[in-house]
C-alpha cells in the first residue's frame, strides 16, 4: 500500500491515545474530540467505514475523582476506569450527535478475541454497526481485567480490532508527528520516517532505547501494533493528532505521518491464514450447484448447498468442503455447529429460524471466511 492506496482505503480503525485525548491527563479535551469527530463525520459522508478505538477512561476518571497521580492498586485503576468511561462515551455521543450520527460503546478484553465464538460475535456486531452507519467506540474493558490494566496503551487492541473487521487501514494518532530516525525530543534535526514496510527490521533500532516504558514517544507499542495489523494485510499510519485536519489529510493521500505498509491485501492475508494455520474439525459435502457457486462466482456457502455433514465442530471452527468423491473444494470458518448444520443442511436460509428457533447468519460459511483449494 502506498499513499494512493491509503486514499482508497474504505474501512478504517482510528486509535486516539490518552495523552492526546486528555490533554496529557487533564481530563477529556472536548475541543479536540469535537475536531476529530468533525473529521470522522466527513469521512463517513464520503463512504468510509470507521471504528474508533479510544483510550482515556482512566485519565478522565482520575480527573473526575480529583486524583492527581495515577494509582498502582488494581481496584483503584478499575474504579477510575469505570467512572471515566461514563464521561468518555458521553463526550463522543454528544459530539457525534451534532452530525446526526449514533455511537455504540464496545468494551473488549483478551478473552473476547481469544474465544472463537466471542471473536465471531464481536466481529459480527462491529460489522452490523458499521452497516447501520453507527460509529463503534472501542476500549478495553478495564473495569474487569485482572492481569494488566493497559493493553499496550490500546495500540495492540486497535491492531487486533483492525484484524477483527478486515480493516484496510489503521490510523494511530499520537502526540508525535510519526516515527523518527532519532528521538525528536533530544535531537531537533531528527528526520521523520515517511514510509517503510511494517516488518522492516531497521525500525527496531529506532524505538529500542527509551527512558519511558512505552519507548520513544510510545513508538514501541505502535510499531508492535503495526506489525500485528500487517499480519492480516492492514497498513498503518502513525501521525500527530494535534495537526490540523490530520485524518482528512491522511485519507486524501497526503504525506502525513509515518506509513508502515503490509505485504498482503486484507482478504488475501486472511485467506492465507485460513488455508494453512488451522486444524480442520469436520467436513461438509457440497452438491454440484454449491460447488459451482463457490468456484465460479466467489459466493458464500449457504445451508441449501450442503448434502452431508461429518465431524464434531463448533461455531468458528475450520471445516473442509468436499465433493461427493471426497475431493476438497474449499475450507472455511463455519457460522453454525455440527449439530446445527445437520438440522439445516439442504434447507434455505429463510428456514433456519423455523428449524433452530434463531438465525444468526444466512450463510454456513461467509465468503470472507472461505478459501478455495
Amino acid at each position: 500500500m502506498n499513499r494512493t492506496a491509503v486514499k482508497d482505503a474504505k474501512r478504517l480503525v482510528i486509535k486516539i491515545g490518552s495523552a492526546l485525548l486528555t490533554n496529557d491527563g487533564a481530563g477529556v479535551d472536548r475541543d479536540s474530540v469535537d475536531d476529530w469527530v468533525s473529521q470522522i463525520a466527513e469521512l463517513l459522508q464520503e463512504g468510509k467505514e470507521v471504528v474508533l478505538v479510544s483510550s482515556g477512561a482512566i485519565a478522565e476518571g482520575m480527573a473526575r475523582l480529583g486524583w492527581t497521580s495515577r494509582p498502582d492498586n488494581i481496584h483503584d485503576l478499575q474504579a477510575a476506569a469505570a467512572v471515566g468511561q461514563m464521561g468518555l462515551i458521553q463526550c463522543y455521543e454528544t459530539s457525534f450527535l451534532r452530525f446526526k450520527r449514533h455511537t455504540a460503546q464496545i468494551l473488549l478484553d483478551h478473552d473476547d478475541l481469544a474465544s472463537r465464538q466471542r471473536y465471531l460475535n464481536a466481529r459480527g456486531v462491529l460489522k452490523k454497526l458499521m452497516n447501520l452507519g453507527v460509529v463503534p467506540v472501542v476500549n478495553e474493558n478495564d473495569t474487569v481485567v485482572t492481569d494488566e490494566i493497559r493493553f499496550g496503551d490500546n495500540d495492540n487492541l486497535a491492531a487486533l480490532v483492525a484484524n477483527l473487521i478486515d480493516a484496510d487501514l489503521l490510523l494511530i494518532l499520537t502526540d508525535k508527528d510519526g516515527l523518527y530516525g532519532a528521538n525528536p525530543d533530544h535531537d531537533p534535526l531528527a528526520e521523520l520516517v515517511t514510509e517503510k514496510r511494517a516488518n522492516d527490521e531497521t525500525l527496531d533500532s529506532l524505538v529500542s532505547e527509551s527512558s519511558s516504558n512505552l519507548g520513544r514517544g510510545g513508538m514501541i507499542t505502535k510499531l508492535q501494533a503495526a506489525r500485528i495489523a500487517s499480519s492480516s494485510g492492514c497498513s498503518t499510519v502513525i501521525a500527530g493528532g494535534r495537526n490540523k485536519s490530520v485524518l482528512l489529510d491522511i485519507c486524501a493521500g497526503k504525506h502525513v505521518g509515518t506509513l508502515l505498509t503490509a505485504n498482503e491485501r486484507p482478504i488475501a492475508a486472511r485467506k492465507q491464514w485460513l488455508a494453512g494455520q488451522l486444524q480442520v474439525k469436520g467436513y461438509l459435502v457440497l452438491d454440484a450447484g454449491a460447488i459451482k457457486v463457490l468456484v465460479k462466482q466467489g459466493r458464500s456457502l449457504l445451508p441449501v448447498g450442503i448434502s452431508k455433514v461429518s465431524g464434531k465442530f463448533g461455531r468458528g471452527d475450520l471445516v473442509s468442503c468436499v465433493d461427493d468423491d471426497g475431493n476438497e473444494v474449499a475450507r472455511g470458518l463455519v457460522n453454525y455447529s455440527a449439530d446445527e448444520a445437520l438440522k439445516i443442511r439442504g434447507q434455505s436460509s429463510d428456514a433456519i429460524i423455523t428449524i433452530l428457533g434463531y438465525r444468526d447468519h444466512d450463510e454456513m460459511i461467509h465468503r470472507d471466511n472461505l478459501v478455495l483449494n
